[in-house]
């Protein structure tokens, strides 16, 4: 351990214009602590919590990341701990008079001669892992896909070494709900799209109940903007058919169409492929302070440079964009994106004021804990992974992409739905920074986890797979790090290197974004 962070008192400050710094030592720094600058503590501030570089007045801003977080709820004098309490939470950005695509960056150079070894598809997609999925088109399914599931893990796969794994798509969605509700396009989108996720390999199999109002039918077809998918019959196990009778008939039923499927994913080898083929997420949850100074930033370098080697990278979460919206939308493509990025802020805005919640429900008490304030300041660090490329295409919940380059994938914040959207946008591989910790993982791709700071990062040491609390220390910098996980992304979508949930078979449930009625 380094103990750095025991010995100097050390703060970072993020932006010439900021009148707060976050404290970097482990254990915070008690009241009297004087840094090299001058600055003398006041009273006790915990790590990753704001310091007060100036006397900020009543009302006054409230400064980080060059932007204002808040505003001074009483006189703050220089040296004080400002935690949440003390900051007023300003207006989100009026969408009405954002500026589109006036400061588009310049393409950054060609990143050339990058490549992993990924299984290739018939359709042209590349995944990461060869796995067998199994959509279910209800929820009243997935008890027996479960049983399923065990067997075929248990007696099938180890007739199959070329298959990575078996994985239920299970989910909440199908009856009881209001199929032909406008807001339905999205769960249900959502499921068909996960079926057509590259590391399936197009090897498509529904178990269905029978009386759901979610038809396979229905689910195969899916929306006005998805790709039909053609089934044969037999690819399709109705558990209420008459010929299945009993319990272990349907099992058997399953077992057979599985196999059928395990036999062609089976004769796939994982072969070079440019690294231009790979769709990328990035995601944050549990964040701290840390977040948007470490590992953010160092996700945003790496996001860099996925996009110079022509690969696909999605960041998302709606509600943790919205407030730093205004730093977006001059980084679109083109007027036609800008507006599909006000369309989805729009969307969730409405979203939101139906269920008379509003944006002070973020963030959690973790994130608090972890010295972010208000969703504004968790904004501008949650962008940070976003890097500096231009937003070339701006995605509904569940839609899959068209282009390739830096693309923003609207879902909620929620990480199990947020990573479930991702997924059903295409994502083969993602990225998960943390500051507080969290095991997430899931089935139907590798995560790689960020540890935002150097305690948590030495805490789970077998939980995360890269630490970016090196920066906040001065061990690495930003470019650094972003390398470290740039070619740790490559190794990990190659299967060189196993992820840490992945070694202890880690797995979140999936969680389909519902915004339908149910009835």
């Amino acid at each position: 351990m380094n103990n750095i962070t025991d010995e100097v008192p050390l703060y970072i400050k993020v932006h010439e214009t900021d009148n707060v710094a976050i404290v970097v030592n482990n254990n915070g720094l008690p009241a009297g602590t004087t840094f090299s600058c001058g600055l003398q503590l006041i009273e006790h501030v915990p790590q990753g919590h704001k310091v007060a570089l100036n006397n900020i007045a009543s009302g006054g801003n409230i400064i980080r990341y060059g932007e204002v977080i808040g505003y001074a709820l009483r006189d703050i004098a220089r040296g004080s701990w400002i935690d949440e309490s003390l900051v007023a939470l300003p207006e989100a950005p009026p969408l009405a008079s954002l500026p589109l695509a006036n400061r588009v960056p310049e393409p950054l150079p060609p990143l050339e001669g990058y490549s992993f070894l990924g299984y290739r598809n018939a359709d042209g997609s590349v995944g990461t892992r060869n796995l067998l999925g199994i959509t279910t088109s209800v929820h009243c399914v997935a008890g027996v896909v479960d049983y399923v599931v065990n067997i075929i893990e248990r007696e099938l796969l180890p007739r199959y070494p070329n298959v990575d794994g078996v994985v239920a798509l299970n989910h909440l969605y199908g009856c009881g709900v209001a199929i032909n509700a406008p807001a339905a396009v999205v769960p249900i989108r959502t499921i068909h799209n996960l079926a057509l996720n590259a590391n399936f390999g197009g090897e498509v199999m529904v178990v269905s109940l029978g009386c759901e109002k979610l038809q396979p039918e229905k689910l195969l077809t899916g929306t006005d903007d998805v790709q039909t998918i053609s089934l044969d019959d037999h690819d399709i196990v109705r558990l209420q058919d008459e010929k299945l009778v009993g319990f272990q008939a349907m099992v058997q039923e399953i077992l057979q169409v599985a196999e059928r499927h395990l036999q062609r994913l089976n004769q796939r080898q994982r072969e070079e492929c440019p690294a231009s083929e790979l769709i990328v997420g990035m995601q944050c949850g549990g964040s701290d302070a840390f977040s948007g100074v470490t590992a953010n930033p160092a996700v945003g370098f790496a996001s860099d440079l996925l996009v110079r080697c022509g690969a696909t990278v999605m960041f998302s979460e709606v509600t943790e964009v919205r407030d730093a919206i205004h730093l977006l939308t001059p980084r679109v493509i083109n007027q036609a994106v800008g507006k599909r990025l006000l369309e989805e802020m729009a969307w969730y805005d409405d979203y939101l004021n139906q269920g008379k919640t509003d944006r002070s429900a973020n963030p959690s008490p973790g994130n608090k804990k972890g010295g972010l304030a208000n969703v504004v300041e968790k904004a501008l660090g949650s962008i940070a992974k976003s890097g500096r490329s231009p937003i070339v295409e701006v995605l509904s919940p569940g839609q899959r992409p068209t282009r390739r380059g830096l693309i923003y994938a609207a879902t909620p914040a929620s990480d199990f739905v947020c990573g479930t959207q991702q997924l059903a946008s295409g994502i083969t591989l993602q990225v998960f920074t943390t500051g507080r910790g969290t095991p997430y993982g899931l089935a139907a791709i590798p995560v790689i986890k960020m540890a935002t700071r150097n305690a948590l990062a030495e805490r789970w040491h077998d939980l995360m797979d890269i630490n970016a609390g090196t920066i906040a220390t001065g061990e690495e910098t930003i470019e650094q790090v972003g390398w470290r996980l740039f070619e740790l992304i490559l190794d990990i979508a190659s299967g060189r290197k196993q992820t840490w949930s992945d070694r202890w078979g880690i797995r979140n449930a999936l969680a389909v974004f519902n915004p339908a009625p149910i009835t």
